[in-house]
């Protein structure tokens, strides 16, 4: 597939990251395609989160802009950014779920925020959106009585529940067995294909960035800039940057 041909979904143009005076990222642009399962990818500490907390706007540039589909990500814009926000889940880390609620409960949750549904209409959503994640039957349950990989794909579920265009995932398989890694892993790509969803994915795991990776930006050390783009098996084997290389090939003997 050629990802270069794709209708930007998102694009960021000379994003600088800071906190106060210390520069994260400096002069970051790239696209997000449509469809693409966009990989943040770095050393630790590089600013992965961070550049992830400035797409979805929990913090604001200290220069550069954002655009989702054209229109630019700002809170002055008002109008068009609660449209841009209403387009977006997010799976956080730790899943993120309320221990005091049922699986059912956390999906409801936005929807009794921002829809107009009746009881009946959200629990039918939230056991179809369970249910997409493989967790049919669970609505009753509450996290602490499933296991880390059903709660990561609880929250997967949870970050669905308005039909966004565009999930971001912070290292969704971080802390899980292989067995339940690959299953996120599965379960991202067939959302991808059965709901067109648009990913960007933060993760440090080779088997996930090259099973679910179409597109990526490999970010430098802090206080420099991205150092590579593109497919990451292409990246793999085809980059002379020995930062890349040395991320990529991670675990392989030589």
């Amino acid at each position: 597939m050629n990802h270069g041909t794709k209708i930007p979904a998102i694009q960021v143009r000379q994003l600088t990251m800071a906190y106060g005076d210390f520069v994260i990222q400096r002069e970051l642009s790239f696209d997000v395609g449509r469809g693409d399962i966009f990989i943040i990818m770095g050393a630790s500490g590089c600013g992965k989160s961070t550049l992830l907390k400035h797409l979805v706007g929990l913090n604001a540039p200290a220069a550069g802009e954002i655009f989702f589909d054209n229109v630019r990500f700002t809170p002055e814009n008002s109008a068009g950014y609660d449209r841009i926000l209403r387009s977006f889940g997010v799976l956080f880390q730790s899943g993120a779920l309320w221990s005091s609620m049922t699986l059912a409960e956390n999906i409801m949750l936005a929807m009794d925020q921002y829809t107009l549904f009746t009881r009946q209409e959200k629990m039918e959503r939230a056991s179809f959106k369970l249910g997409l994640v493989g967790l049919a039957g669970y609505e009753g349950y509450y996290p602490a009585q499933i296991s880390g990989g059903m709660r990561k794909r609880a929250g997967l579920a949870r970050a669905m529940a308005l039909d966004p265009q565009i999930l971001f995932c912070d290292e969704p398989s971080a802390g899980l067995d292989p067995l339940s890694a690959r299953r996120i892993d599965d379960l991202i790509l067939e959302l991808r294909e059965s709901l067109g969803t648009t990913f960007v994915v933060v993760t440090h795991e080779l088997a996930s960035i090259f099973a679910i990776g179409s597109n990526s930006i490999f970010l430098g050390p802090v206080g420099q800039t991205a150092i590579a783009h593109g497919d990451p098996t292409t990246l793999r084997d085809t980059s002379r940057d020995s930062r890349v290389k040395e991320f990529l090939f991670r675990g392989e003997k030589s």
